[in-house]
């Protein structure tokens, strides 16, 4: 980057929503800077395991346990982290956080250009206006200065550049999105569907919704992107650009118009403000590699950092003007943080089907939408909703990971695969509340002198009593699907560990009462916008990150009209 080179916008983080607000603003013809923390990584070049056998490791695919307990004891958590994607995950060492006394806080991160969109799970679902109108209706949190009439036209621009697989179904709680092919149900998912819809006409089980590409469009096939190829190693990184990430479409759309320049292993410390013209001027930055500071001006900046990274800059970036943390005059910046609570649900063996099985490994799985206090009623003991996602299996030579034996004999047990296992994995709404909130420590700082964020979230009532249906249901449903040895689980349901957190620096019509406004710009400043999920009021219970993707989109189109304008 020339030191004398100006920006229109600065875009911090380059994963989900920074690679949205990338290409957006680069095709809009703005000089855009990218400054992602993590270290450079190219699409193809970049996947440095793509395709290696599991025996062809040192560990077999399985993380060095040394390494993991001294450097990646929370990342190593993760449903993603292998010996294979260990070098997209942060070293929890040489970054570290605080957490409240007593409570727990997973914080999972990736640590290279596209951030967590080379590791998401790739589950992509609309919001309804059940969603948008929930805090409203019933008292917690604030109102969202949106409904689902605002965002759906950019659920479907997202949608056709992304590449959505999935069925339509024309259930309100879950709007139908603009969809390539489904991916097929197994025979076992096919029969449980049948028999649970039975037994529970209310509900419904659907094919994922998942970001892969199954009959690729001419935009997207002139990105060099093609059909998912089913191998579900979709973690390491994909060359085919199968499924959907910021390194894979959304960047090279951007970087193709020439007005995109990409600043990698760059921390952003803190948003720059000259309080005589009530702007922000730019963001100062450190380099990791060298640790030397410097300050990069731009007319609008959009904070795309993750949800906590996000509240961090903000809360970093004081001045006499905002004492407390940048256009932080509601004082609710970094309060009202929320994940969904998961880790629940039931699974049991499927009798049948022996002989027949799958083809392929594919990286998708089953959804039975939210179906309890729909239109924001209140049917039982607990507020809002849950959904599950599912899968069916037949365990294969895998299975002897687990277990003794060695030679011939556990070649020839291994030649035939177990009979069928079904599984339902719950994932819940979590209540907004002003205890749940990320600060600053007061001593503590990292490797760049930054202070660390200090986690206190947890928990609440409604959570706990919602997670005793969740479980109860489960087993009910699969009892229906005709399953045997069903059997519940439940594990610690340790907020971050789902990777949906949102709030922080929420959405609201009033400036009183929330940092942002309806098209993510902070009230106070009105440069700044914050496009991740640091800007959501509630949670839902569906994955986020298409309306990440939509709501940046929106806002993009917002304020690059304002800057056009001289608004901005």
């Amino acid at each position: 980057m020339a030191e004398s080179e100006n920006f229109d916008v600065i875009v911090v983080g380059s994963g989900m929503s920074g690679g949205w607000a990338a290409k957006e603003f680069a095709e809009k013809g703005m000089k855009t800077l990218v400054i992602e923390r993590g270290k450079m990584n190219e699409h193809g070049s970049g996947y440095i395991t793509e395709n290696q056998n599991p025996w062809d490791m040192p560990f077999r695919d399985r993380a060095n346990p040394q390494l993991v307990d001294a450097e990646y004891p929370v990342q190593s958590t993760c449903y993603a982290f292998r010996e294979s994607t260990r070098h997209y995950f942060i070293n929890d060492k040489q970054n570290p956080y605080s957490i409240e006394d007593g409570k727990k806080f997973a914080w999972l991160r990736g640590d290279q250009v596209g951030g967590k969109s080379l590791m998401w799970a790739r589950q992509s679902y609309r919001w309804s206006d059940t969603d948008f109108s929930a805090n409203k209706a019933d008292g917690h949190g604030s109102d969202w200065p949106i409904r689902y009439a605002d965002i759906k036209p950019w659920y479907e621009y997202v949608e056709r550049f992304v590449g959505i697989s999935g069925s339509e179904e024309g259930l309100p709680q879950l709007p139908d999105s603009v969809f390539q092919p489904p991916m097929d149900m197994t025979c076992v998912e096919k029969s449980a569907k049948a028999k649970i819809e039975t037994a529970f006409p209310e509900r419904k089980l659907i094919i994922g919704r998942a970001a892969h590409l199954t009959k690729p469009t001419e935009e997207q096939i002139a990105l060099g992107r093609t059909n998912c190829q089913f191998r579900n190693q979709c973690e390491r990184g994909c060359s085919f650009g199968a499924y959907f990430s910021s390194v894979s479409a959304l960047l090279p759309a951007a970087e193709r118009t020439g007005n995109m320049t990409m600043l990698a292993d760059t921390v952003v410390e803190k948003i720059l403000y000259d309080p005589k013209t009530k702007r922000a001027t730019g963001v100062r930055t450190i380099n990791r590699k060298t640790k030397q500071s410097k300050d990069i001006t731009a007319r609008v900046i959009f904070l795309c950092a993750s949800t906590i990274g996000t509240v961090q800059i903000m809360l970093n970036s004081k001045s006499e003007t905002f004492s407390n943390g940048f256009a932080n005059s509601s004082n609710v910046l970094g309060k009202y943080v929320m994940d969904h609570h998961h880790q629940i649900g039931a699974m049991g063996r499927m009798p049948g089907f022996e002989d027949e099985y799958y083809t392929g490994r594919r990286p998708n799985g089953t959804y039975l939408p939210r179906y309890t206090n729909l239109d924001n009623r209140t049917d039982g003991e607990f507020l809002r909703g849950f959904a599950y996602q599912g899968s069916s299996w037949r365990p294969s030579w895998t299975r002897a990971l687990d277990s003794n034996g060695f030679g011939a004999d556990l070649k020839e047990k291994l030649r035939k695969p177990e009979g069928w296992w079904i599984r339902l994995h719950g994932f819940g709404e979590h209540l907004p509340s002003a205890n749940n909130q990320v600060r600053l420590h007061n001593s503590k700082t990292d490797n760049y002198g930054i202070p660390q964020v200090h986690m206190d979230v947890n928990w609440g009532d409604n959570e706990f009593k919602m997670r005793k249906k969740m479980k109860a249901d489960a087993v009910a449903m699969l009892e229906a699907a005709g399953a045997t040895n069903v059997e519940a689980f439940e594990e610690d349901p340790i907020p971050g560990y789902c990777i949906h957190e949102m709030g922080g620096a929420r959405m609201g019509t009033d400036p009183a009462t929330s940092v942002l406004n309806g098209f993510n710009q902070t009230h106070d400043v009105p440069n700044i916008f914050a496009t991740d999920g640091s800007a959501f009021a509630s949670t839902a219970c569906q994955n986020p990150s298409l309306t990440f993707m939509a709501l940046t989109a929106r806002a993009v189109d917002y304020a690059s009209r304002q800057m056009k304008e001289g608004v901005l």
